[in-house]
Formats: structure tokens, sequence, C-alpha cells
């Protein structure tokens, strides 16, 4: 029997996995990639006997694997908060899917694990900049303010980490992050005993940051800002966390990062307004390779000679939700 866990390469799919193998150790496949890798159930061999657990990754993205892993008999645990379309019934699948614009995979581990690992469905939670119900949790906790913080930047770096064009762009390999996590109970053991790991992740984005904060935007309104961040291996790390950082500064506006691809096209980022989380998924699907959430959401492919009239779109859509 092979035991297999798929799982998005940022922070909310980390820290899902890591409480599910705390509570239930096993020796596991592991497949994963940068952010953006979301179709990973393609890569996936699996079949009678085998156990699959998918954290963090669109089953409508994913629904063509999913559903030759289950005609070949294989076991599948899916837990996921992204738009899932019409979710197959089978004997041998098994789901927890909630698309709530406060929630993230890591907090519905902990609600099926009974909050065995809370703290870091608390760094997951923060990861995904979903800092008031990480708040929320953390005061069900007890958790001291100043370890708060450090979960939270515990989070942003996670999250930072899994951004890039390929695994070369960024400083640890999910993988590779995963196996350093996994033997820390409580994060805040993992930040004081892996401070090399934390903080080279940590100089690596304050560094990044500084960078991208240089860079004016595009185009501005009280309803929607667009940046464009150069094609370099700092802005492709940072373009998922400056959105998030954008959206904290300036919560009722619309944000969205483009990072130009090496062949002049674009990757994008976008966050709806913190105070009105919706609609980044249903923009992004409007593009061939967009998807995503309710709160945040991405497209792998912008052509780059339609900067202008992706702008006029991206305004035009969040002036119509603030209407």
């Amino acid at each position: 029997m092979a035991v297999i866990d798929v799982f998005n390469g940022d922070a909310d799919g980390l820290c899902a996995l890591v409480q599910l193998r705390l509570a239930d150790p096993q020796e596991s496949q592991l497949v994963s990639g940068v952010k953006r890798d979301i179709a990973l159930l393609d890569r996936v061999e699996a079949g009678e006997g085998d156990r699959v657990t998918v954290l963090d990754v669109s089953l409508d993205k994913n629904r063509e694997g999913l559903t030759a892993l289950l005609a070949n008999g294989a076991e599948v645990f899916y837990v996921d908060h992204h738009f899932a379309g019409d979710i197959p019934e089978h004997a041998k699948l098994s789901t927890k899917i909630n698309t709530a614009a406060d929630v993230c995979t890591s907090l519905l581990v902990n609600g099926h694990l009974q909050g065995e690992y809370a703290l870091w469905a608390i760094v997951g939670a923060y990861g995904d900049n979903l800092r008031k119900s990480a708040q929320t949790l953390a005061a069900q906790q007890n958790v001291a303010e100043a370890d708060l913080e450090k979960l939270e930047n515990l989070g942003i770096y996670l999250n930072y980490n899994g951004y890039g064009a390929s695994l070369d762009d960024l400083h640890f390999t999910p993988t590779e992050l995963f196996a350093e996590l996994l033997p820390f109970s409580n994060p805040l053991d993992f930040i004081a005993d892996s401070a090399g790991t934390f903080r080279k992740l940590e100089s690596g984005y304050h560094s990044d940051m500084t960078a991208a904060a240089q860079l004016p935007p595009v185009r501005s309104s009280d309803i929607a800002a667009v940046y464009v961040l150069p094609n370099e291996r700092w802005a492709r790390r940072v373009s998922g966390v400056y959105s998030n950082d954008l959206a904290n500064a300036h919560p009722d506006r619309a944000h969205a990062v483009l990072t130009e691809k090496a062949d002049g096209n674009y990757l994008v980022s976008i966050r709806a307004p913190l105070n009105n989380k919706r609609g980044a998924d249903e923009f992004c699907r409007q593009f061939p390779t967009g998807g995503g959430r309710a709160a945040a959401a991405g497209i792998n492919d912008l052509a780059g000679d339609t900067l202008e009239h992706f702008c006029e779109q991206f305004e035009t859509f969040y002036r119509s939700l603030a209407d």
C-alpha cells in the first residue's frame, strides 16, 4: 500500500499536511510544487489499496486526475477551500471542501482534528492572509500576543517561499520545508530551534519586499490598483505576499500584482478588498489560466499586450461590486 500526500507548496498546504502527519504519522510520497503549480494529481499514480491525501489545490483544476485515481481504485481524502465545481460522489472519495472567504485548508484540517495542532492552523491562516480567522482561533487557544506575532511572521514567510516560476526560484522546496517543520508539534519550537531556516526565510522576505516597495502602481484609484513587477527572481518570490501586504494596507481597495515572465506575458496575483472579500475567483476565471478563491486568486498566463485592457477590466469589475 502506498501513502501519497499531495499539497500546495504555500503556507496553507504545508501547515495542513504538518497537522495531519503529526496526528497520523506515515511514511509517504510527497507531491508538491510552487504555489501556482496546482494540477498536481496529474503526477500521481495510485490504485487499489493506495491512499492519497490532497490538500489546498482546486478540485476543479484536478478533476481529470481525481477521476483517474478513483477509477483505478485509490482511496482519496480531499481537503480544500478553492472553487471546486461539482464534487464527485464516490465510495472511495472523502472531502472537506469549504469555499467561504474566511476559511483555509489549515483551518479545515484543524476542525477535522478537533484542534489537536491548532497553532499550526493559525500559522496556515496567517499565511493565507486570514488574519481575523487566525486571531479568533488564537484567542480560543489563549496565545500570548508576543507568540502570536511570531506565528504570523512564520505564516507570512512560509507563504512567501511558495511563490516562483519554478522550484529554482524558492529558498527551499516545499518538500524540504515540510521535512523541517514536521518534527515540531509546536511551531514556536520550530522558530526557536531551526533558526538557520527561519532566518533565511525572514531575511529573504524583507529584502524582496523592500525592492517591491520601490515600484509605483501603473494604475491606482480608490477602487483598484495594479502593480507590475519585473522578470526577476526576487519579484517572482514576492508577488503573492506583496499582494497581501497591499491588501492589508488598503482594505477597501482591490489589488492586482503582475509579474513579467520571460516570454513577455504576466503572472497575476489578485486580492479582493479585505473589507469586501468577493469576486477574485470570479474575475480570474474569465481567463483561461485563472482560478482561486473569493478573496485571493490568480492568472498564470496573461498576454503581455493586454495590460491596458486588463487594468480597465479589473477596475470595472470591482467598481461593479462596490456599487
